[in-house]
């Protein structure tokens, strides 16, 4: 479990960029909060520098987008999704819980 910031410090319709490895965006979207791996997976881009629409984030290079809530690619030219993370709050701190890749299980 990793502390982002307080709840009252991410605004609904931005996002922060957590520098874990790889780097995790959580964003505060449509009054949810929802946090995917940082890094688009057509090219390396921060999505947290993206443009967010409703559930959606479209990375910031090529207009790739992203559904937050599944991680998968919405629009080429992604075809990989993004992992996404589990989000809690607690006291009134948003904490990130990373999800273990197969390949990090290894």
């Amino acid at each position: 479990m990793i502390p982002v910031c307080r709840l009252e410090d991410l605004p609904v319709g931005e996002s922060v960029r957590v520098d874990t490895v790889p780097p995790i965006a959580v964003f505060h979207a449509e009054g949810e909060l929802y946090a995917i791996d940082d890094t688009c997976t057509h090219q390396d881009a921060s999505l947290s520098a993206g443009w967010l629409e409703g559930c959606q984030v479209e990375c910031p290079l090529h207009e790739a987008s992203f559904d937050l809530r599944t991680g998968h690619p919405t629009c080429l030219p992604a075809r990989r999704p993004v992992r996404t993370h589990q989000v809690t709050v607690e006291d009134g701190v948003i904490h990130v819980h990373p999800a273990v890749s197969a390949d990090s299980a290894a």
